[in-house]
């Protein structure tokens, strides 16, 4: 949390959530949760609408309903009772933290400059590590879309992905096992009320 006279009071030492929103409430969920001292992530991406008489550039969420915290969930109530948020997001009968890895893995793929769009979730399958560019260090899994190559990154516990153009020279092939990646099954995810 950030203590009134403006000082991080420990609040990294939480793991990240994911928090339900009700539908467009995005915003608005974020802005009270920075209000309360917590630190939150609601990344967005611009994308055009077009109309039958004019096309326009407008942000959107990257996670449609959904915004990230860093929370106690042991005292999660001041962050339920927020305007538009539903519950946390988790399997079986806790919520499940997002690691920092993957939250981070967001954030960079957004200061990167380069394009940014939400991505079906994919099952685990031939993964790679960013060896150069803004994106070095990112491991994601490598997709090809109309002779190009994406890199993409997925929050695991959303079952939802986002994607980036790379340059097939910045990747390096990485051997993992999807047989060590337990499917979700249905009736797995729950939103945690209290």
């Amino acid at each position: 949390m950030i203590s009134p006279d403006g000082q991080d009071s420990g609040n990294e030492a939480y793991p990240w959530f994911a928090l339900r929103v009700r539908s467009n409430y995005e915003k608005v969920a974020s802005l009270h949760i920075r209000e309360r001292g917590y630190e939150e992530f609601s990344p967005s991406y611009m994308a055009e609408r077009q109309w039958s008489d004019r096309k326009k550039t407008m942000e959107r969420p990257l996670f449609p309903g959904y915004v990230f915290c860093r929370l106690d969930a042991y005292n999660r109530l001041p962050i339920l009772t927020i305007p538009g948020v539903v519950g946390l997001v988790g399997f079986g009968s806790r919520p499940t933290p997002v690691p920092d890895q993957e939250i981070e893995d967001v954030r960079t793929m957004i200061g990167s400059g380069l394009l940014v769009t939400p991505w079906p979730f994919l099952d685990p399958g031939q993964t790679v590590l960013i060896e150069r560019g803004p994106l070095k260090g990112i491991e994601g899994v490598l997709q090809s879309v109309k002779g190009r190559l994406r890199l993409v990154v997925s929050i695991n516990v959303l079952r939802r992905s986002v994607a980036t153009e790379i340059d097939r020279s910045w990747v390096r092939p990485l051997k993992k096992s999807p047989a060590s990646v337990r499917p979700v099954q249905s009736g797995d995810a729950f939103l945690s009320q209290m």
